[in-house]
């Protein structure tokens, strides 16, 4: 608080103005027998205007916790007018204007102005105008870092002051992991690191072995990045490897699995890969033969199959077998003579003709008796044919 003092010295009665926050007041020093008081000493009789007590300005708390922001305050006679405390949030952007994010005045709360905050902001007291006007802001976020500024007011008396506050996000999902072969003779790597966290984090390696936590003498460590280099490594380097990571709100922690074996026999690997490798091989041309060779077989039977049906003739039919029998009948009886009538004459007609014979004959009569025409029975290959009439017992006539 600065003051400035304009005294006129010569009076009984010195006058002063003082200049308080762009307030100005006066203020009256009487001069004492025997004692001169100047303007520029105050006495305990001086009345004191409105004043912020609190002395914090500066916290820093984790992700999740609580802070109180302090705002306590002392009026004086002379402050009359209504009492306002307001809360401000002044942007880190000196272009941005600042956001007002709660507000007490005449007698009453209010809490709307800032949404981000809705919920996690309140006045510590109930009551606000006995002389404390700080906040608490609940589950706090990392976007809930800034520079928030408390304003009273209660005329004249106007006081203000500023208070930082950082949330820090504390480390993690920390994951351990080896990279390398954990064989004997070869350089380890042991990573660690956390996927969460404000910076700066710093990481930390230990061995847990029985009566001691010490490194193997060989490691190096890097604080900053995590790796733990483990170089030549013997049998003697296994063991559970575990890592802190921590920064100023909080720690976080991993744990890993080393252990070192004698290499490998190489050669042994490499001819084992290519047998199997071989195998492979040669059980794929396998299959491949084989569902070649059942494909061809298939092949093979379509083809016999479509040859069988196109030698195969077609059954005659048992009209043109009929026609075929009587036509051969026919010409049979067109080369008799005289001479040898008398022997055919002997055989029994009725032992001439054939099942397919009689069935023809049948299907003759049939169209017959329908009384087709003779034209149609052309068309529809019908043979005209001469039986010699005969006798009752078989003999020509």
């Amino acid at each position: 608080m600065d003051f400035i003092f304009l005294c006129r010295i010569n009076l009984p009665v010195c006058q002063c103005l003082d200049l308080v926050d762009g307030y100005m007041t006066i203020t009256q020093n009487r001069k004492m027998e025997g004692q001169h008081t100047g303007c520029g000493t105050r006495t305990n009789s001086l009345t004191r205007s409105l004043s912020i007590t609190s002395a914090e300005s500066a916290f820093e708390k984790a992700q999740g916790e609580r802070v109180t922001l302090p705002c306590t305050f002392v009026l004086s006679e002379e402050d009359v007018g209504t009492l306002d405390i307001e809360w401000v949030l002044i942007p880190a952007d000196i272009q941005k204007k600042e956001e007002t994010i709660i507000l007490y005045s005449g007698d009453r709360i209010y809490n709307h102005y800032y949404p981000a905050l809705t919920g996690r902001l309140q006045f510590t007291s109930s009551d606000p105008k006995s002389g404390d006007g700080s906040v608490d802001i609940l589950n706090l976020k990392s976007t809930d870092t800034g520079t928030y500024q408390c304003k009273v007011k209660k005329a004249p008396g106007v006081e203000s002051q500023k208070i930082q506050l950082n949330v820090l996000v504390k480390p993690a999902s920390t994951k351990c992991s080896i990279e390398g072969s954990q064989e004997i003779g070869k350089d380890i790597i042991l990573k660690c690191a956390s996927q969460e966290g404000t910076p700066l984090l710093y990481y930390d390696w230990r061995r847990v072995v029985t009566g001691t936590q010490g490194l193997p003498a060989t490691s190096v460590l890097n604080k900053n990045t995590g790796e733990l280099l483990l170089k030549n490594a013997s049998k003697d380097y296994s063991g559970t490897y575990n890592c802190v990571a921590s920064n100023r709100v909080g720690t976080d922690e991993c744990s890993v699995e080393l252990n070192v074996t004698p290499p490998i026999n190489t050669a042994g690997v490499i001819a084992g890969a290519i047998l199997g490798t071989l195998l492979g091989l040669a059980l794929l041309a396998f299959l491949v033969f084989c569902c070649c060779k059942k494909h061809r077989e298939k092949k093979y039977e379509k083809e016999v199959h479509h040859e069988i049906r196109e030698d195969v003739l077609p059954p005659k039919s048992r009209s043109s077998t009929a026609r075929s029998y009587i036509g051969s009948n026919r010409s049979s009886l067109g080369s008799m003579s005289p001479s040898n009538m008398e022997g055919y004459s002997k055989t029994p007609y009725s032992q001439v003709p054939s099942e397919d014979f009689e069935r023809a004959s049948g299907q003759n009569q049939t169209i017959a008796s329908s009384k087709v025409a003779a034209p149609n029975l052309s068309r529809m290959g019908a043979v005209p044919v001469m039986i010699p009439a005969q006798s009752k017992d078989g003999s020509i006539v």
